[in-house]
């Protein structure tokens, strides 16, 4: 049995819990939030603890940050020093040496470190990626995740917005899929960004976009916005186009723009080729949870079978350093040279 601490309790948090509340390996040690939180009836039994230090003293084997990013490179090197595996969700850090600092501790310590790129996880994403590939590159991507949130989103986005913009928040799964799809090394990025709300600090921006060249040709783009005044009009863009056609999310999943399980969804996928469409329908997709199930799985195994996971950690700095290129860009009015 792995013994595992959970430490922030917001969405993901709550949901990496519950998904080691089911796992017969794990062994929950206890939960960690800094102020008061509603949990689910299945998480009420385990002691809650509201210091990272407190949390440390139960000697865990695992810990899983999903607290703001601006504290996972701190959470995470603490944890490995004392002797912990870490999973922690994406983006690692908030900025390019805190990140390396996290990759440089697990490899002095020999600690397993996974980053929460859930889509890594997701057979019709997995699949998504294998079409492209098929067709052969150089490719364009074409992507957007735009949230129009209010009420209780939007009062989470504003607290993400203190630390990460929606461009590097979001855009690190994305532009990790267009990694893994062109596995060429990124040249040149450029970003635009506006501030679209007096609710957020004047040097933040809840709109951006990124535009991103790759060795072998490869160019895409990646939008987000966050906020009360966002369209629902094509919110959700997902295309791969090559010299040999193109392959594309179909369905935008269930609800508007600000809904969780609408985000990993795909539903299906059209292939195109020229005078050749072919619709590929993926029923009975994993959900929300389910993924967060199979994320925990991952570090579980990698924990068990000594997996080696240098690959995974430097795909993870390098989908980071994209979308930390972008941000620099849009405040600082110039193309970033990789």
């Amino acid at each position: 049995m792995t013994r595992v601490l959970i430490v922030g309790l917001g969405n993901m948090g709550i949901s990496h819990a519950l998904a080691h509340h089911k796992s017969p390996h794990s062994d929950i040690v206890g939960l960690v939030n800094r102020s008061a939180v509603d949990l689910p009836d299945a998480l009420r039994a385990y002691d809650l603890f509201t210091s990272f230090e407190d949390g440390m003293q139960t000697r865990p084997d695992l810990v899983v940050i999903a607290t703001y990013s601006d504290s996972h490179a701190d959470l995470a090197i603490r944890a490995m020093r004392a002797g912990a595996h870490v999973f922690v969700e994406k983006p690692l850090a908030s900025n390019l040496q805190d990140a390396q600092r996290v990759i440089t501790t697990a490899e002095e310590t020999g600690r397993k470190l996974m980053v929460g790129y859930i889509l890594r996880h997701h057979p019709s994403w997995q699949r998504l990626i294998a079409e492209a590939r098929a067709l052969g590159g150089p490719y364009v991507f074409r992507m957007n995740l735009n949230q129009q949130s209010t009420g209780a989103e939007w009062k989470t986005h504003k607290s993400l917005m203190r630390s990460t913009s929606p461009l590097v928040d979001c855009g690190v799964h994305y532009v990790d899929v267009m990694c893994q799809i062109t596995d060429a090394a990124p040249i040149r990025v450029n970003g635009i960004g506006l501030r679209l709300s007096d609710e957020i600090a004047p040097d933040m921006y809840n709109y951006g976009q990124l535009q991103v060249s790759f060795q072998d040709g490869s160019i895409g783009w990646y939008e987000a916005g966050w906020g009360p005044m966002m369209s629902e009009t094509a919110h959700f863009v997902k295309d791969v186009v090559s010299p040999n056609g193109a392959v594309s999310i179909t369905d935008q999943g269930p609800g508007g723009s600000a809904e969780v399980e609408g985000h990993t969804r795909v539903g299906g996928l059209l292939v195109h080729r020229p005078g050749n469409d072919r619709l590929i329908d993926l029923p009975d997709e994993p959900d929300h949870q389910a993924l967060c199930d199979a994320e925990q799985a991952a570090i579980l195994d990698a924990i068990r079978d000594d997996a080696d996971l240098n690959r995974h950690m430097r795909d993870a700095l390098q989908s980071l350093r994209i979308c930390l290129a972008a941000d620099d860009s849009i405040r600082n009015r110039r193309a970033i040279d990789l």
